[in-house]
């Protein structure tokens, strides 16, 4: 049997989810280049929260608007949603209140990590953010195979603008977890960071480190959530269990989060 490859164009529909206020930082063609054939990428971006996440304040500010995106991707029939924020704001939240899957770009490339090596290192945008990762690791446990977090010292509504500091950096801070702090795979802490991976691990090759995995988390994460659409799989319900029925108001959420796995 022959499959008509236009019958498999749009087989999974995967819904992006920008947790920031700040536009321009990337469009619909940059995350389609991430997919595989047969996804089809929308995205939608809160209206209400911060411009960039860098602290846990950020994080609180864009999860009601990151959850009732998510809410609205499961009513318009998507199959799976992605929160382009390595933070995971309103991560767990969100999957309480749909049945598609939902993934968080941090969870998914520090499993991914500790899959690939004994002992990853993240690299980020700033030392504000250590403590961040460093929390997330205890609670995705990993925290055992975190070996360090490390950051190029620039903030992420300036990353667009820093291009030939920002390779040179990351590569130097990534060569540092490597030689300095045992790590065997890096993880990029900044879906900002979209592009520089391939950059990052030839040049830890060409200082002699050869075979360290260099994690995107985007594509990481986009690949993870057709993974989840093709097998059937989704978060239990058990860990994270419909909220129960009660009076709400404020954000959007009454007439949707009670309304989980008919």
């Amino acid at each position: 049997m022959t499959l008509d490859v236009r019958e498999l164009r749009y087989s999974r529909r995967v819904r992006v989810v920008v947790p920031v206020i700040a536009e321009g930082l990337r469009n619909v063609p940059d995350y389609s280049s991430l997919a595989g054939q047969g996804t089809e990428i929308t995205v939608t971006q809160i209206e209400r929260g911060p411009a960039s996440i860098e602290s846990e304040f950020d994080a609180a500010l864009a999860a009601p608007g990151v959850i009732l995106k998510v809410l609205e991707a499961e009513g318009e029939g998507v199959d799976a949603a992605v929160i382009d924020c390595m933070d995971d704001p309103g991560l767990f939240a969100a999957r309480e209140t749909v049945s598609i899957p939902v993934v968080g770009p941090c969870q998914t490339t520090m499993h991914l990590a500790s899959l690939l090596g004994h002992r990853f290192s993240v690299v980020t945008t700033a030392e504000r953010s250590a403590s961040g990762f460093e929390n997330r690791a205890r609670l995705y446990g990993v925290s055992d195979k975190l070996a360090s977090v490390r950051w190029v010292g620039i903030p992420v509504l300036d990353l667009s603008s820093s291009d030939d500091r920002l390779e040179h950096d990351l590569l130097d801070e990534s060569v540092k977890a490597v030689e300095i702090d045992g790590a065997h795979v890096v993880v990029f802490g900044c879906t900002g960071l979209l592009g520089y991976a391939d950059a990052v691990r030839e040049g830890l090759e060409r200082r002699g480190h050869v075979g360290i995995p260099v994690i995107d988390p985007m594509p990481a994460a986009i690949r993870f959530a057709e993974m989840q659409v093709d097998t059937g799989l989704r978060h239990s319900a058990r860990t994270y269990p419909t909220p129960p029925a009660k009076a709400r108001t404020g954000y959007g959420f009454a007439d949707h989060a009670t309304q989980r796995r008919t």
